[in-house]
């Protein structure tokens, strides 16, 4: 987590706008609860906002956004009950800041990679300044609000391309929609937003001109590092979102001491738990709730999720953890191997084209190429348990409910749906019968045939 701490000890109040429906996204889910590395975006942000220390974060939705709601708990909802822009989402919250005249932080539920830093700059910035913008530099920012500056970097105005003259076009910090204002005067100002535009909707971006008339200035800062603060309007956005995101949680890793081959091509969840000295191979996704020790070195092409893997286990490469997979230390996880919901002991091999699930594995077993244990029945899953030594032949079938005791030998091509007891030998397959020249046979008769 990042230490640092804000430099204004004024009360904090957060305020998230997260009422659009985002329906450039295409899709069901309402825009802030779509993932980013596993996590809904909106948590991403908040997650960063409570780091704040706020008194209260209040997060403004629409009337029918319950899922959005849920995921926010157990911070305070107000609901915008109309669609009238950003100066209308605040106002939806003002009943929520009623006598609090600390300062308002105004953040956007879809852009959730603002770093806590950033957040903290902007809210010392304020200072007593009426209200203080969050810009930043882009090369290109056809498209965007731009924030006119005079001399001493206050800002006159906040105006949008469309309204903006030629002169205004060529600058290049732009608006991003996040503000920190003060609380004593946030009510009365929003009060006088005019819906003066074609949109008929209250824009926050109104604030720096009414505050003049109060003899209040509009600080600015911005920050030199433009995809923190984008926003998510579309999938595409989104896929632009999950690589930035992707990055950071690879540069922290390796900073950790996480050595990988090839960074750009190992995809992390929120919740990933990787040791230092681990070596990831190129081309492995790590899905929820995975924790690795040191040691571990994760080959190329493997997916891990749900997974504890311990110290010294060599996973893949092309191997696949579900839920539930305990891997033992120094266990062998090989190529073409599926482990599912199954603990396995220390110093176990299964090094191919073997399926383990609902299974409880001893150590220093071998399960060999081909081997599964059978836990379905097309109704219930059902438990293996494979004693400490045993030696599972290739391609054996184990029917569970099965128990296979300790140092038992079962035979290459065994389906085995009886327990074997320990030390012993289970051969369960039909004697090789041996028809002597049939082949040749077999043959004459066909080349006859296809001769007449």
């Amino acid at each position: 987590m990042n230490e640092y701490i804000r430099m204004s000890k004024k009360p904090l109040a957060c305020v998230v706008l997260a009422a659009g429906k985002g329906s450039r996204m295409k899709s069901d889910t309402d825009k802030v609860l779509h993932m980013l590395a596993g996590k809904p975006m909106i948590k991403w942000l908040l997650g960063t906002l409570a780091q704040l220390s706020p008194e209260k974060i209040i997060v403004v939705t629409a009337p029918d956004m319950e899922e959005v709601q849920a995921a926010c708990a157990p911070h305070t909802i107000a609901i915008q009950q109309e669609a009238n822009g950003t100066g209308g989402a605040v106002k939806a919250a003002l009943s929520v800041l009623d006598g609090f005249d600390g300062d308002v932080l105004i953040a956007l539920g879809d852009c959730p990679l603002v770093s806590l830093q950033t957040f903290s700059d902007l809210i010392d910035s304020r200072g007593d300044a009426g209200f203080s913008v969050l810009g930043t530099v882009m090369n290109d920012p056809t498209g965007y609000g731009r924030l006119v500056l005079d001399e001493q970097g206050i800002v006159q105005k906040i105006v949008e391309e469309k309204d903006a003259s030629d002169e205004e076009r060529q600058i290049q910090i732009i608006n991003t929609g996040v503000f920190c204002v003060d609380g004593k005067y946030l009510a009365d100002w929003l009060g006088k937003i005019e819906p003066s535009n074609a949109q008929g909707e209250y824009y926050l971006t109104d604030l720096p001109k009414i505050a003049a008339c109060d003899g209040k200035i509009c600080s600015a800062i911005a920050t030199l590092d433009p995809s923190e603060v984008m926003g998510c309007n579309t999938k595409a956005d989104l896929a632009v979102l999950e690589s930035v995101l992707q990055n950071r949680l690879r540069h922290e890793a390796l900073l950790d001491g996480v050595q990988m081959v090839d960074p750009a091509t190992v995809y992390f969840n929120f919740d990933t738990k990787i040791a230092p000295g681990v070596m990831i191979e190129p081309n492995v996704f790590f899905g929820s709730d995975v924790s690795v020790e040191a040691g571990v070195h994760i080959k190329a092409f493997s997916h891990i999720e749900g997974a504890y893997i311990k110290s010294g286990a060599i996973i893949g490469p092309f191997a696949r953890l579900r839920p539930g997979a305990d891997i033992g230390e120094d266990v062998k996880v090989g190529n073409f191997v599926e482990v599912k919901k199954s603990t396995i002991g220390k110093g176990s091999k299964i090094n191919h084209l073997a399926y383990v699930g609902d299974c409880e594995m001893g150590e220093n077993v071998n399960f060999s190429a081909g081997a599964i244990t059978v836990n379905y029945d097309g109704y219930d899953k059902h438990k293996t348990i494979i004693g400490a030594g045993a030696m599972v032949g290739s391609n054996v079938n184990l029917v569970a409910p099965i128990t296979v005791g300790e140092s038992a030998f079962l035979a290459a091509g065994s389906t085995l749906s009886k327990d074997v007891p320990a030390d012993a030998l289970a051969v369960a397959r039909e004697p090789v019968k041996i028809h002597k020249g049939w082949a040749a046979k077999y043959r004459a008769g066909k080349e006859k045939k296809g001769l007449s």
